[in-house]
């Protein structure tokens, strides 16, 4: 099956990305894509995107070149409460959200009763349609339950390939991947493998993810990036 989106990528509006959306797109397009999501940084991240960026965002066509482009966002979940850092009013002008931990807006030393709440939070809020990432070590997680809030409010639950790479920062990516995948076939959770890329070689790449997939025999119906269909679904059902 062919994967057809990559809804996790970043351009130099992120601050610490290296390629324009452009040039992004095009490697989408070289890569088969039929869609490609921009998701840079909240302002939360030091150094990163303004929010002006994202109050700007209408100026980008919804399709470049044959490729179908999303516009959206990679919040920062900032405490326990599931607060994010971007206002209501912007995040309603958006394609998706993507909402995640990062060490520099949400600290390591929160307890997984803290994070399974801001979790929680997050997966009910109807602006945000992917938990980013939930595989870094330094912040626990009970992966059943994450994976059956994600199914009960139609959030997508990531398999983020930079992750499983061998030098990724993030800690005990590739055992926590397996431990996601596993809660998501237990329960029937929808996913979706992204890249993560912060530069444009690295869009619509999903090799270590793949592998993984094939490892443990995930379910293909369980992976949004195979079916265009419940790709418009998730769009628009939250």
């Amino acid at each position: 099956m062919k994967n057809i989106l990559d809804l996790h990528t970043h351009t130099i509006s992120s601050g610490h990305a290296y390629s324009t959306l452009q040039e992004n797109v095009q490697e989408a397009k070289r890569k088969g894509l039929k869609y490609y999501g921009m998701s840079d940084h909240a302002p939360g991240i030091p150094g990163g995107t303004h929010f002006f960026h994202f109050k700007n965002l209408e100026v980008i066509p919804t399709e470049i070149d044959g490729v179908r482009v999303l516009r959206g966002c990679e919040l920062n979940i900032i405490d326990e409460n599931g607060t994010v850092d971007l206002e209501k009013k912007i995040l309603k002008t958006l394609d998706y959200c993507i909402a995640s931990f990062h060490s520099p807006c949400y600290s390591a030393d929160h307890s997984l009763e803290d994070n399974m709440k801001a979790y929680e939070a997050v997966c009910k809020n109807p602006y945000v349609q992917i938990i980013g990432h939930p595989d870094d070590g330094r912040y626990p997680c009970d992966y059943e339950k994450l994976a059956l809030m994600a199914k009960e409010t139609n959030t997508l639950i990531e398999l983020n390939n930079s992750s499983l790479r061998p030098n990724a920062s993030r800690i005990n990516g590739p055992e926590n991947c397996r431990k996601i995948l596993q809660a998501c076939k237990k329960v029937g959770c929808m996913i979706v493998l992204n890249s993560d890329a912060h530069i444009s070689f690295d869009v619509g790449k999903s090799n270590y993810a793949d592998e993984l997939i094939e490892e443990l025999n995930f379910p293909k119906e369980l992976i949004l990036n195979y079916n265009e269909e419940k790709l418009k679904d998730f769009i628009t059902l939250k």
